[in-house]
């Protein structure tokens, strides 16, 4: 893989986690990270500069949906699960 070609699946990699951090909701927040390490993972090995192209171009869809869904989830906003309330004493 060229590096230029390395350090744009990497910018890609790291917007798409950032942007994945936003979702307000838990289950989507963590479902989208795990997803997206995953996926990426599983193509760390592709060598073919076309597929490697048409991967980043379905990396970058995918990216611009999950900005959409992080902008339609904080237009409805929701209780924050148990699992997120960090700051409450344990008993």
């Amino acid at each position: 893989m060229a590096a230029s070609s390395r350090a744009q699946v990497l910018d890609l990699y790291r917007a798409m986690l950032r942007e994945s951090k936003r979702f307000s909701s838990y289950n989507y927040r963590t479902y989208a990270v795990r997803r997206i390490r995953d996926a990426f993972r599983e193509n760390k090995n592709v060598k073919d500069p076309v597929e490697i192209q048409t991967l980043l171009n379905k990396a970058k869809r995918d990216l611009e949906v999950i900005r959409r869904q992080v902008h339609i989830g904080h237009l409805y906003s929701t209780d924050k699960l148990i699992i997120e309330n960090r700051d409450m004493p344990r008993t």
